[in-house]
């Protein structure tokens, strides 16, 4: 590929991307906030784990579900903008707000833009990306977002140092700045070439826009290809034909959540002090968390176009496995809670170089042109519905469960994930989108 079309590749993936830097630094900055926003309203178990810390979930299950809606009918960059704007609005109003409603409120309009990030800018990059390149570009997604969850858990380290008592509202607030910068990028990134040849049907400017992103490829054969995938792939979405990709994607989200990540990112603090560290030290203790899962993450950007999606999927599944019991055994013999820290990070390795390289990547690569929207809306909207749920679920589980039971149970859900790995999941490496359609879409 030329430079040019290499510095407008580079800057529509990078702007795009950082969606996903919103995405994780909203999600997982809660975390600094749990406890200090308990105390201060006062709020039971469960309706701290429902309205408080599960709120912005429900918004990203709904934003996964329906974001599909305005990827096709508007176009995936009007729908990343508009994504930009909710987390800013969402970042004001949660540091600002003075009840746990209010609060609610905003954090469940960030959550929406949480979870229309996670359909859209997977879509985005995987239309535009080259098919020898399409999986780390795609990852780039993915690494912003833990480098997003990254600055979260360390700025909620620094502003909870120097912030005092209202700390929790600076964490929350300062997420605005990012939002602008983002909102002001996305302005200068071109419409996917694929959206527009299917929903406007102006292939006159879909060659343009794919003679731009690659000026030494053969835009009438790709032109053709993507029409032709259109006239073939024209049905409803439930009707059957799908249904090989549908579950495909509804498994790899299922088991991403039922390893425990978010149940770990979110509540590191309050695991952490189960495991005997001090309190005061919690949140120092998180930021080991952010820097493994940011490591891994680049290395699974340079693997997953070399070794594959299967066989990353296949490693960080053996990872878990490993690594779940070793949290559990390090409860189970009363280990130092260094044991536990150490664990709980290489947990989050394994996760970074499997399903957290993998998910928006294949997920993006497994449906056709004319439904990949409603494929990545299902294949997200399971992802957040479980989250959802795992989230508010989990103050009244630390309750009433050992950390021993709980994470025995997360083991023995990455074994039936290695199993399905092994045995069902193809691979979509360095595959052109519609050839990855001709694999999987039944003739019926």
């Amino acid at each position: 590929m030329g430079a040019t079309n290499s510095k407008g590749i580079r800057y529509s993936v990078i702007t795009v991307a950082l969606a996903g830097f919103l995405f994780g630094f909203d999600t997982i900055v809660i975390s600094g906030a749990d406890q200090p926003i308990q105390k201060l309203w006062n709020t039971g178990d469960w309706f701290h784990g429902v309205f408080i810390m599960s709120m912005a979930l429900w918004g990203t299950v709904i934003g996964a579900l329906l974001g599909g809606i305005p990827c096709d009918k508007f176009g995936r960059k009007k729908t990343l903008f508009w994504i930009g704007v909710l987390y800013l609005v969402s970042a004001l109003g949660s540091g600002l707000a003075n009840d746990p409603y209010l609060f609610s409120f905003f954090r469940f309009l960030g959550g929406l833009g949480v979870g229309a990030s996670s359909v859209a800018a997977p879509i985005y990059i995987s239309e535009i990306a080259p098919a020898k390149k399409r999986g780390s570009l795609v990852a780039t997604y993915q690494f912003n977002i833990v480098f997003g969850i990254f600055v979260a858990f360390f700025s909620n380290y620094l502003i909870g140092q120097y912030m005092g008592d209202n700390a929790w509202r600076w964490m929350l607030g300062v997420e605005a700045i990012p939002a602008i910068i983002y909102c002001i990028m996305i302005l200068g990134v071109p419409n996917s070439p694929r959206w527009v040849l299917l929903k406007g049907n102006d292939e006159a400017k879909a060659k343009g826009l794919l003679q731009q992103l690659d000026p030494e490829g053969d835009v009438d054969a790709r032109i053709a290809e993507i029409k032709k995938s259109i006239l073939q792939t024209k049905s409803k979405f439930l009707s059957g034909k799908y249904s090989k990709p549908i579950m495909l994607a509804f498994l790899l989200a299922f088991f991403n959540q039922v390893s425990g990540i978010n149940f770990i990112l979110y509540y590191a603090p309050r695991i952490f002090e189960t495991a005997g560290i001090d309190q005061s030290n919690t949140l120092i203790a998180s930021v080991p968390i952010g820097a493994v899962n940011l490591i891994f993450t680049l290395l699974g950007m340079y693997l997953i176009d070399k070794m594959g999606r299967r066989q990353l999927m296949t490693i960080g599944s053996i990872g878990y496995i490993v690594t779940l019991l070793g949290v559990a055994w390090s409860f189970y013999s009363g280990a130092e809670g260094g044991m536990v820290v150490f664990f709980i990070s290489a947990f989050v390795g394994a996760h970074a170089i499997g399903q957290g390289a993998v998910i928006w990547v294949f997920i993006s690569e497994i449906f056709p042109n004319s439904v990949r929207a409603n494929g990545m809306s299902l294949g997200s909207g399971t992802h957040w519905v479980l989250a959802a749920i795992i989230t508010m679920i989990t103050p009244a589980v630390l309750s009433a469960f050992s950390p021993v039971t709980i994470f025995l149970f997360f083991a023995c859900m990455m074994f039936l994930q290695l199993l399905w790995v092994l045995t069902k999941m193809p691979e979509t490496k360095g595959k052109k989108l519609e050839e990855i359609e001709l694999e999987l879409i039944s003739e019926k």
